[in-house]
C-alpha cells in the first residue's frame, strides 16, 4: 500500500535533480555565452590565428631648409610558411634562382618546422616582381619599409644608420632611436586543427605606421661644401684622415660637420673604423691651437697685456733638462707675437707665470675633459688631469698644447667662446622633432654651459688672433678678402708607440678660427690626420679653411667690408642671390 506513494516521491526527486542539472547547465551557458564572452573569443582568437608584426618605418630627416637627408621607402620581403609548401626541394630551387643564394640554405630554412620565416628583408624591385610571377604556394610578399639616405656618403657620421630590424646602431639613428622608430604594424594568419599557420590570400594586414622627423641646424650645402674640400686635402696631402666642422659661435649650432675616412649609411659594412665619428669620438693633442687657452687665461687673470714683451731666448729655452725649440729663433716679442708667431718657447713662459692650478681652471672652465653634451651617440671626455697629479714638465707642456688630450668639437666650442664674448655653448645638431603630421613636439634652442672668460677678454684675443691670418703671421694662407678672420694655427706632434717620444714625421695639422672677427657669424675648424706632403697647420689646414669660409661666407650672403670696414654694396647682390 505504500508503494505508489513511494513511487511519486521517486518520481518528484528525479524531477527535482533532473531541473537542477538544467539550471547547473543553464547557468554554465550564461556565464560562458554572456559573462565570459568576451575572454573566450579572445583565447580563441589566439587559438586560431597568429599575429606576426612588422616594424614601423623611421622618422624623416631634415636638413634646416628641409631638405630630406634620410627617408623611407617601402619595399617587398619574401617569407615562407613552411608548413603550406607540399615540394619543400622545388621551392627553394625556385627561390634560389630569384634571390641569387644558395638552394640549400633556402631549404634549410623552409625545413625548420616554424609556422613563418623571413626568406629575405627588402628586395630589390625586379626580384619581387620575379617572385610574384612564379606563384609559389606557400611564398608570400609583405611591404617593409627601408631606410634610405639619398646623398649616399654626404653627413654619414652625423646620420648614422639603423639595422634591417628598425634599431638606431649610430649617430642620429641612435641618440634619437626612441622617437624616429615607428609603431608596429601586422598581419594576422589562421591556425589549422593542428596548430599550423594557414595563410589566405587577402591577408588581414594593418601597416605600420612611421615615426617621428627631426629637423637639423645642419645645413646640406655647407655640409657639402666642408666634405668637399675636407676630401681634396685629404686626398692631396695622402692623409690618414681628417675633420672639418662649421658652427655658428653665438649659438652653438652645427652647420656642418665632415668626418674623413667616411662609408655610406645605405651598406654601412662592418667596418667600425669607417663608421667612428673621429670629431666626438677621437682625441688627440691639439699643439699650438690649445695656445689660445693659455692666453685666453693670462689675459683674464690679468697677468698680461698684448704689448708686455716676452724674451724668446733665441729658439732654444732649457724647461727641466729638455731643450725647448722655436721653429724659429725670436728674441723680444710682444705678448700678441707670441700667439703671432706661434711660440712655444714665449707661450711656456706665459703658462709659468700662470702658474697650475689657474691653468687648469682654464682648461676646464673652456670645456676640455668634459663632454660638449652635443646630441650624438659616442662622445667621449677627453684626457685632462689635475694639478696634482702633472709632471715636472706638464705646465710646460700644457701651455704649448702637449699632454693633454681634446676632441676636434671642444676645440670648435671653446674658440667659439672667444668669438662670442666669453660663453661656452651646448653644441646641438637637432633643432625640433615633429609628429608626421607637422606638429612640433620639441624645439631646441641656444644654451649656454658656462662662462669662460669676460667679453674684455674675448675683444682682446679677438683682436691678437686677427694678427695670426696678417702677413707675418703662421695663418696667412687662411686670410680672406673682405673679411676680418681671426684663427690661430696648430702642428702637433704624435706620440711614437714604438720609441714613447714624439715623432719627427707623424703630426696633426689644425687651423681654428671665425669670421667676421667683429661680428663673428662662422666658427671653423680643420684637422688633418698625418699629411705625408706637408706638415705644418699654416700650409695644410688654414687654406682648406680659407676655401670653407669663402664659399660659405657667399652661399649665406655675409657681405664682405673694405679696409674702413664698410660693407661692400657693389657686391651685395651677388652675395645675395648666392644665398638664394
Amino acid at each position: 500500500m505504500f508503494e505508489p506513494r513511494e513511487k511519486r516521491w521517486r518520481v518528484i526527486a528525479a524531477g527535482v535533480l533532473l531541473g537542477l542539472g538544467f539550471f547547473v547547465i543553464l547557468a554554465r551557458l550564461f556565464q560562458l555565452q554572456v559573462i565570459q564572452a568576451a575572454d573566450l573569443g579572445q583565447k580563441a582568437g589566439r587559438q586560431h590565428h597568429k599575429v606576426l608584426t612588422i616594424e614601423g618605418g623611421r622618422g624623416t630627416i631634415y636638413d634646416r631648409s628641409g631638405k630630406i637627408l634620410s627617408m623611407n621607402l617601402d619595399v617587398p620581403s619574401v617569407f615562407g610558411a613552411p608548413r603550406v609548401i607540399t615540394d619543400t626541394r622545388r621551392t627553394a630551387s625556385h627561390l634560389a634562382r630569384v634571390l641569387l643564394v644558395d638552394a640549400g640554405q633556402v631549404e634549410a630554412k623552409l625545413k625548420n618546422g616554424r609556422d613563418f620565416v623571413w626568406l629575405e628583408r627588402r628586395l630589390a624591385p625586379d626580384k619581387a616582381e620575379r617572385l610574384r610571377a612564379l606563384s609559389l604556394p606557400g611564398i608570400g610578399l609583405i611591404p617593409e619599409a627601408r631606410h634610405f639616405y639619398p646623398n649616399g656618403t654626404l653627413l654619414a657620421h652625423v646620420l648614422g644608420f639603423a639595422s634591417i630590424d628598425n634599431e638606431g646602431l649610430e649617430g642620429l639613428e641612435r641618440r634619437y632611436d626612441a622617437q624616429l622608430r615607428g609603431e608596429r604594424g601586422h598581419f594576422i594568419v589562421e591556425r589549422d586543427a593542428l596548430g599550423g599557420a594557414v595563410f589566405p590570400k587577402g591577408l588581414n594586414y594593418a601597416a605600420p605606421s612611421a615615426g617621428k622627423d627631426l629637423i637639423l641646424t645642419i645645413d646640406e650645402v655647407i655640409q657639402y661644401i666642408a666634405e668637399q674640400e675636407l676630401d681634396q686635402a685629404v686626398t692631396k696631402t695622402r692623409a690618414n684622415g681628417g675633420v672639418a666642422i662649421v658652427s655658428e659661435p653665438k649659438t652653438g649650432a652645427i652647420l656642418a660637420l665632415a668626418v674623413r675616412p667616411t662609408f655610406d649609411p645605405n651598406h654601412p659594412g662592418s667596418d667600425a673604423n669607417l663608421s667612428r665619428n673621429r670629431a666626438i669620438a677621437d682625441i688627440y693633442e691639439p699643439g699650438s691651437t690649445f695656445k689660445i687657452v693659455t692666453a685666453a687665461a693670462a689675459l683674464e687673470e690679468e697677468l698680461f697685456s698684448p704689448d708686455d714683451l716676452v724674451y724668446g731666448e733665441d729658439g732654444k729655452y732649457v724647461v727641466e733638462k729638455t731643450v725647448v725649440h722655436d721653429h724659429h729663433k725670436h728674441g723680444w716679442m710682444t705678448f700678441a707675437e707670441v700667439l703671432h708667431k706661434s711660440s712655444n718657447i714665449g707661450i711656456i713662459k706665459v703658462g709659468q707665470r700662470l702658474g697650475p692650478e689657474r691653468l687648469a681652471k682654464y682648461v676646464t672652465a673652456f670645456g676640455f675633459g668634459q663632454k660638449t653634451e652635443v646630441d650624438l651617440h659616442g662622445e667621449v671626455r677627453g684626457l685632462t688631469k689635475q694639478p696634482h697629479a702633472w709632471g715636472s714638465r706638464s705646465l710646460a707642456s700644457i701651455s704649448m698644447g702637449q699632454e693633454v688630450g681634446i676632441t676636434a668639437l671642444q676645440l670648435a666650442m671653446a674658440v667659439s667662446a672667444i668669438a662670442n664674448g666669453g660663453w661656452v655653448m651646448r653644441p646641438y645638431i637637432v633643432s625640433e622633432i615633429k609628429a608626421s603630421s607637422g606638429l612640433t613636439l620639441a624645439r631646441f634652442e641656444p644654451a649656454a654651459r658656462r662662462r669662460a672668460i669676460s667679453p674684455t677678454t674675448s675683444r682682446v684675443m679677438t683682436d691678437i688672433l686677427r694678427g695670426v691670418v696678417l702677413p707675418g703671421g703662421t695663418g696667412t694662407m687662411a686670410a680672406l678678402s673682405g673679411y676680418d678672420v681671426a684663427g690661430k694655427t696648430g702642428t702637433a706632434q704624435k706620440l711614437d708607440p714604438n720609441t714613447g717620444r714624439y715623432s719627427k714625421t707623424r703630426t696633426v695639422a689644425s687651423f681654428v678660427g671665425f669670421l667676421p672677427a667683429d661680428d663673428p657669424q662662422l666658427t671653423i675648424l680643420v684637422v688633418i690626420d698625418e699629411p705625408k706632403t706637408e706638415q705644418w697647420g699654416g700650409t695644410v689646414a688654414a687654406p682648406v679653411f680659407q676655401r670653407i669660409a669663402a664659399q660659405t661666407v657667399q652661399y649665406l650672403g655675409i657681405l664682405p667690408r673694405d679696409v674702413s670696414g664698410q660693407v661692400l654694396a657693389a657686391q651685395a647682390p651677388e652675395a645675395s642671390k648666392r644665398s638664394k
